[in-house]
């Protein structure tokens, strides 16, 4: 595991701190770090909620200064497809950001779908055990929470593969840390967790019913 690091001059803010990188997102990051090896100036990034797609959108932007299209999927078909051309004109990038890639997301435009079929796909995963650990002390961190390395490896190996399950954990340990008024202990964050339904009466991965994820 290690950090995507940040330009000197990317705002110092806290939602930008360093993009952790991990098996789960290699491969999107490799690529992203050689726009000009690129067959085509373009790229499609696609992921899960809360993967991190629009940060490391913003890094690939501040570093690149190439144009991206957050939440492509939802964009007028003809701005996509003048960007994509107009990427090719200038040789400025171009990287499209959404959750699926066609032909998840439909496409109607044909130019705009051949262009597409020509784009490489850059797909973040769901986040591995690395990832996991690392996500719920970063999280935690920023709300002035010191996670021990055992505490957030006990949470990985239970979690459900999911950034929305990391989140909701961050969550429920901040909130039992603060009601109990203690420090994170490896009982608290069992207990944190069960509370919350993230995991069994048992400790064992409590998997995400369909219900629970159409609402997320």
């Amino acid at each position: 595991m290690n950090q995507f690091g940040l330009p000197f001059d990317w705002p110092a803010e806290e939602e930008t701190s360093d993009f952790i990188v991990t098996a789960a997102n290699e491969a999107a990051v490799r690529h992203l770090e050689s726009p000009g090896s690129w067959p085509v100036r373009a790229a499609l990034l696609t992921g899960p909620r809360k993967s991190g797609k629009s940060l490391l959108g913003r890094i690939f932007a501040a570093r690149t200064h190439a144009t991206v299209i957050d939440d492509a999927d939802q964009r007028s078909e003809e701005q996509l497809f003048h960007a994509w051309n107009m990427a090719q004109e200038t040789r400025i990038p171009v990287l499209m950001i959404a959750e699926h890639a066609p032909p998840l997301w439909s496409v109607r435009l044909p130019d705009l779908r051949s262009r597409l079929q020509a784009t490489p796909v850059l797909r973040i995963e769901a986040p591995d055990a690395a990832l996991t650990e690392a996500l719920l002390i970063k999280l935690l961190s920023k709300r002035g929470l010191a996670l021990m390395a055992e505490c957030a490896a006990y949470a990985a190996t239970r979690l459900e593969r999911s950034y929305i399950a990391i989140e909701r954990a961050a969550d429920a340990i901040d909130a039992a840390s603060l009601s109990q008024k203690r420090g994170i202990t490896l009982p608290l964050v069992r207990q944190a967790l069960e509370a919350a339904h993230l995991i069994d009466s048992q400790g064992g991965r409590r998997e995400q019913s369909p219900d629970e994820a159409a609402n997320d």
